[in-house]
C-alpha cells in the first residue's frame, strides 16, 4: 500500500491573489509537486471548500472582514501546519492603507461623497460581511507557523519553502528569493 501523500489546501482573504498567481509560477513543477503532494482546497485543482486536515495550509490576503476572520479561523483549526505569504496576510499589505482613515469615514467617500457617486448609500445587505475596523494581518488572528515575505513572494521562494516543509526542514530563503515586484 503506498504511503498517504501530504495534502496542501490555500487560502484567500482581502488583497489581489497574487501570491497565488506565483503559485502557479512554478510552471511544470506544478507536476512535481503534484507528486509529492495531494491538493484539497486550491486554484491548483479548483476545490473550493476543504474536505478535511490538511498538513500544509497556505494563506494570502489581510484580514478585512468578519468573514474572513471566520474563514482564517475554520482554516487554522484544519492545517498542521499555517504558512502566512506575502505582506498582504504578513501586514496588511496594500488593503491595510484604509487603517489610516477611520472606517466611518472610508465608507462616506466611497459610497457617499466619491467623484464618481450619483444617489450613493452605504451597503447595508445582511448577505455583506461587515468591515472590521481596519485590515489586520493574520498572525493578530491566529497562530501562524512560517512567514513569506514579498509582494508577491517569488515562485521559487514559494518552491523552497514548500519542498523544505514536505521533507520535514523548515524552510530557508535567501535574500535572492524575496522579491518586492
Amino acid at each position: 500500500m503506498a504511503a498517504r501523500k501530504p495534502r496542501i489546501a490555500t487560502c484567500h482573504m482581502a488583497g489581489c491573489f497574487g501570491c497565488h498567481m506565483s503559485l502557479l509560477d512554478i510552471d511544470e513543477r506544478i507536476l512535481k509537486l503534484i507528486e509529492l503532494v495531494d491538493f484539497d482546497k486550491s486554484p491548483i485543482d479548483d476545490i473550493k471548500e476543504l474536505s478535511g486536515p490538511v498538513d500544509v495550509g497556505i494563506i494570502e490576503g489581510g484580514v478585512a472582514n468578519e468573514e474572513n476572520v471566520e474563514v482564517l479561523r475554520s482554516f487554522r483549526e484544519h492545517c498542521t501546519t499555517l504558512v502566512a505569504i506575502g505582506e498582504c496576510a504578513l501586514t496588511g499589505g496594500v488593503p491595510s492603507m484604509r487603517n489610516l482613515v477611520p472606517l466611518s469615514e472610508c465608507l462616506e467617500e466611497a459610497y457617499l461623497h466619491g467623484p464618481t457617486v450619483v444617489d450613493g448609500v452605504i451597503p447595508n445587505d445582511p448577505e455583506l460581511p461587515l468591515l472590521l475596523d481596519r485590515v489586520y494581518p493574520c498572525h493578530e488572528v491566529v497562530k501562524i507557523d512560517w512567514m513569506l515575505p514579498g509582494c508577491p513572494p517569488s515562485a521559487d521562494e514559494l518552491w523552497a519553502a514548500l519542498t523544505a516543509l514536505l521533507s520535514g526542514k523548515p524552510p530557508e530563503l535567501t535574500p535572492g528569493l524575496i522579491r518586492y515586484d
